[in-house]
C-alpha cells in the first residue's frame, strides 16, 4: 500500500485524534477571539491550505458574520506594503508551518496588535512560533506529497473554530459525528478503482463547486493536476456559466460536487446543461436523483449537514485522483517536480 492510500484512509482517525486532543485549545482561542472582538478576518495560505482559507471563508462568514478575506502575501514580501490589520483576526494555515512567506503575513499583522492564530501539523514550525495562538492538527507524519489528511484536519480545525465560537450544541454533535461519516465515505468510494480506466486517456479535467463546497472544487482540482499531470480546471458553478463553460465538448470530463444544500437546484440545473453538451459528468453527492445525469456517481453519506460536508466531499476526489494516477503509471507518493514543503517568500 502506497503512503497516499495509507494515508487517505487515516483520515478518521486523524480527525478523531484532533478532535480529542485540541477542544480545550479551540475553546481558549474562541474566548481570545470574542474578548479581541475583530472586525474582519485575513487568512494567509498557499496550495491545498489555501483551499481550506476558502472553507473558511464560507464558514466563518455565513455562521459568524465576520468578513473573511484571503491574504496576498506578496503586499507583505515583496512589496512591503502591508494594509492596516490592527483589528483583524490574522490566520496563518499550513502544513509545514515552514513557508516564510505566510510567516511574513503573520508576523507583520502581529506588529500591528492583530489577533493571530496558526493552524499548523507542526508545533514547533517557525509560523507556530510566531503567533499568539496556534491549533495542532494532530494528522500524525504525512509522508506523501499530496496533502490529504492534512487538508481534511484543517477543515476540521475551522469547523472546530467556528462551532465553539458560535457554541451551538446541534454544531458539536455533528462534528462527533464527523469521523464515521469519514469512514462511510471511504467505504462508498472504493468502487472508483474498477471505474477509472474509463478516464485513463483523459488530459483535462473540469471541477464545479458552489457555497460550502467551492473549496472542494479548488482541492480535487489541485489533487488530479499533482498526481495525474493533467490540466485541472476548478470553478464555482456561477463563475463556470459566465465563459467557461464554452470549453465543454462531447465527452469532456466534469467533476460537478452537488451534496444536499442550498447550491443545489443550481447545480442541478448546470448538470441539465451539461447533459445537454454531452459531457462525461461525475456527480459527487448524496442525492439518488441526480444519477440521472451522471456517468458516474461519487456519493455521500446521507443527512450530511452542509456545513460539513466538505470534509467527506473531498475524499471521493481524492481517491479518483490516486486511482487515475495509477491507472496512467504515475509515482503517486512522489510526483514529478513537486516536494512535500514548499517554502516561497
Amino acid at each position: 500500500m502506497t503512503f497516499l492510500q495509507q494515508e487517505i484512509y487515516d483520515q478518521p482517525a486523524a480527525i478523531r485524534r484532533l478532535l480529542q486532543a485540541e477542544t480545550g485549545t479551540v475553546a481558549t482561542v474562541a474566548r481570545a477571539i470574542r474578548d479581541f472582538d475583530p472586525t474582519f478576518v485575513m487568512i494567509a495560505a498557499r496550495g491545498t491550505s489555501d483551499n481550506a482559507a476558502r472553507y473558511a471563508q464560507y464558514l466563518m462568514g455565513i455562521k459568524t458574520g465576520l468578513p473573511v478575506a484571503l491574504a496576498t502575501p506578496s503586499v507583505f514580501t515583496l512589496y512591503d506594503a502591508a494594509p492596516t490589520l490592527a483589528r483583524a483576526l490574522v490566520i496563518g494555515i499550513s502544513q509545514s508551518g515552514g513557508s516564510e512567506d505566510i510567516r511574513r503575513v503573520i508576523e507583520g499583522a502581529r506588529s500591528q496588535g492583530a489577533l493571530t492564530l496558526a493552524i499548523t501539523n507542526t508545533p514547533s514550525s517557525p509560523l507556530a512560533e510566531t503567533v499568539a495562538y496556534h491549533l495542532y492538527l494532530n494528522a500524525g507524519k504525512e509522508q506523501s506529497v499530496a496533502a490529504t489528511k492534512t487538508y481534511t484536519t484543517e477543515l476540521t480545525a475551522i469547523a472546530m473554530l467556528v462551532t465553539a465560537l458560535t457554541d451551538q450544541a446541534t454544531d458539536q454533535e455533528t462534528l462527533l459525528a464527523l469521523p464515521n461519516w469519514v469512514e462511510q465515505t471511504l467505504h462508498m468510494s472504493d468502487p472508483i478503482a474498477s471505474w477509472i480506466e474509463r478516464y485513463r486517456y483523459a488530459n483535462h479535467i473540469a471541477s464545479i463547486g458552489r457555497g460550502y463546497n467551492y473549496c472542494t472544487a479548488f482541492e480535487i482540482s489541485l489533487k488530479i493536476k499533482e498526481l495525474c499531470y493533467i490540466t485541472g480546471e476548478e470553478y464555482s458553478e456561477a463563475d463556470f456559466r459566465h465563459g467557461p463553460i464554452a470549453i465543454i465538448q462531447p465527452g469532456f470530463p466534469v467533476i460537478v460536487v452537488a451534496p444536499q444544500g442550498k447550491p443545489l437546484p443550481l447545480q442541478i440545473d448546470l448538470l441539465k446543461k451539461l447533459k445537454e453538451k454531452a459531457a462525461e459528468c461525475l456527480v459527487i453527492s448524496n442525492v439518488d436523483d441526480l444519477a440521472g445525469y451522471a456517468q458516474k456517481m461519487m456519493p455521500l453519506p446521507d443527512k450530511l449537514p452542509e456545513w460539513i460536508s466538505p470534509v467527506c466531499a473531498v475524499i471521493p476526489g481524492q481517491c479518483f485522483a490516486m486511482h487515475l494516477a495509477q491507472a496512467k503509471g504515475h509515482a503517486i507518493d512522489t510526483p514529478e517536480g513537486l516536494q512535500k514543503v514548499t517554502n516561497t517568500v
